[in-house]
């Protein structure tokens, strides 16, 4: 099973860029405004601007290019399957035709769109968690999802599952290795046959993996009832979320970015 090698979900890279020092609320917000706004596009000139974009983005947030482009490895199956469905699936202009199977120039433009379209979406989602620790993705989340508490929203609860879930993801996929080549010691074979013969040698590892999630779990709870751990009423923070001019910027620049290039796509700029 390889393709847990280089996963970087949920993945945080620890470096000293601006976009690090951001304030989360601020990543968070530009992030969503960029995700609605690569959603939007169709045309190769806009998502010729958004790749530029977040090439940008990556060089000033000092991650490597390897490691960014690995973003896209869990989902890559799910790129290709819907790019495959657009091509083969999509009336139009007949472009090639063999037997039964036509593909139409409508068809490789949607293909095109809709892979452009998954790959950004999951590359900009994945630019946040790498330049953003859990906790201040949790502390941002919950700062946003604030006001919201007064209707009843659990917005610290939320957050903290949120934090829990993204902290283990490193720790199970470590775990899922080391089961993986414990199994493969003793002989199984995980990485030959068919989809269903992979499917049964991956049960004795999906098992264990199970049992140790439940004792984590089981840990983790027991740990925050010893702390005395209530919710977060009357909770403060070791380091408060700040809003500095930087912030204003940096969200300026995403709003108007995502702005521009829904006009752009629109035609609007004619007018």
């Amino acid at each position: 099973m390889k393709f847990l090698d280089n996963m970087t979900l949920g993945q945080y890279v620890p470096v000293d860029s601006a976009v690090h020092a951001l304030d989360p609320r601020c990543k968070i917000v530009s992030v969503l405004f960029c995700l609605t706004g690569v959603f939007l596009a169709a045309g190769p000139g806009v998502f010729a601007g958004w790749v530029a974009f977040f090439i940008a983005l990556s060089i000033i947030a000092k991650l490597p290019a390897r490691l960014v482009v690995s973003t896209i490895r869990p989902v890559w199956i799910l790129v290709v399957f819907t790019a495959v469905i657009h091509l083969f699936f999509t009336s139009g202009d007949p472009l090639l035709s063999w037997g039964i199977i036509t593909i139409t120039h409508e068809g490789v433009a949607m293909a095109l769109k809709m892979g452009m379209r998954l790959m950004l979406l999951v590359m900009f989602a994945g630019m946040l968690t790498l330049t953003t620790s859990p906790t201040e993705l949790a502390d941002g989340l919950e700062s946003l999802f604030s006001p919201l508490k007064r209707f009843g929203f659990p917005a610290h609860e939320l957050a903290m599952m949120m934090t829990i879930a993204l902290r283990f993801i490193p720790t199970l996929l470590n775990e899922t290795d080391r089961i993986m080549k414990a199994q493969t010691a003793r002989g199984a074979d995980l990485d030959r046959g068919g989809p269903l013969k992979r499917l049964r040698a991956f049960i004795p590892v999906l098992v264990p993996l199970f049992v140790i999630v439940f004792q984590r779990a089981d840990d983790l709870a027991t740990a925050m009832e010893a702390r005395n751990y209530s919710g977060g009423e009357g909770r403060t923070r070791m380091n408060p979320l700040k809003w500095r001019m930087s912030d204003t910027m940096a969200l300026t620049v995403s709003i108007l970015f995502s702005v521009a290039a829904f006009f752009v796509e629109r035609g609007h700029y004619l007018t």
